[in-house]
């Protein structure tokens, strides 16, 4: 089934029947956008019939104005997401491990999207590689999970660590966390991306939302 559907803001064209086509509605990308574009496209999204409605990268100018418009709002301002109607029923578990405390946002965004999309989630942060000991710790959970997401800075081992210790795909996001040579994520990005274990799937640097999204369909289909 297909449909074409828009609300048509001026400014914006919401495609409010895209997650009757993939499964993820249009979530709106706040940074760029004024708080109240920002609370036009999700009150554009409810009248739609999208539920629930919500934004990522979302200021705190911006949170003020959705939790204006709607007290019941959902904010997570570690992940900086907002949440407008009820959460889904979630299924099924995806496990997020974090490298370390400074990853801890792009991690957050990571949960919120999954919660969103009606998926269970569980975090485990601060495994990083440089006390590999906490990783080993883990590997009974990575057994339970339909999905696991690494995010990670720095030189972004983590991932490939994970991916030769479970036979679960595992989502690896890199972070624009670590020193000069990191390159604002580059370094973590290319080790994610040259990985010596198979079973990594790389998005981009800090892109906990599409993580998120990739993570639930996964766990979505092994419930099925």
């Amino acid at each position: 089934m297909t449909s074409d559907r828009t609300v048509d803001l001026g400014f914006a064209r919401l495609d409010v029947d895209r997650a009757t086509r993939t499964g993820t509605p249009e979530v709106v990308f706040a940074a760029g956008k004024t708080p109240a574009e920002t609370v036009a496209c999700l009150a554009g999204l409810l009248d739609g019939g999208v539920r629930p409605a919500w934004a990522t990268r979302v200021d705190d100018a911006t949170a003020a104005a959705i939790r204006d418009r709607w007290p019941e709002a959902v904010v997570d301002e570690q992940a900086r997401c907002a949440v407008v109607g009820p959460l889904p029923e979630p299924v099924g578990e995806v496990l997020v491990l974090s490298a370390g405390t400074s990853d801890g946002p792009v991690a957050a965004e990571v949960a919120a999207t999954l919660l969103a999309c009606g998926v269970g989630c569980r975090r485990v942060d601060d495994v990083g590689v440089a006390g590999i000991h906490r990783v080993l710790a883990v590997v009974p959970d990575l057994a339970e999970a339909d999905a696991v997401v690494v995010v990670a800075g720095m030189d972004g081992a983590l991932p490939g660590v994970v991916a030769g210790l479970t036979d679960r795909l595992v989502v690896a996001v890199p972070t624009s966390v670590g020193y000069g040579a990191a390159f604002d994520g580059l370094a973590a990005l290319l080790t994610m991306l040259t990985a010596c274990a198979p079973g990594v799937l790389v998005v981009n640097i800090d892109n906990g939302f599409g993580a998120g999204v990739a993570a639930a369909r996964i766990a979505r289909s092994a419930r099925r």
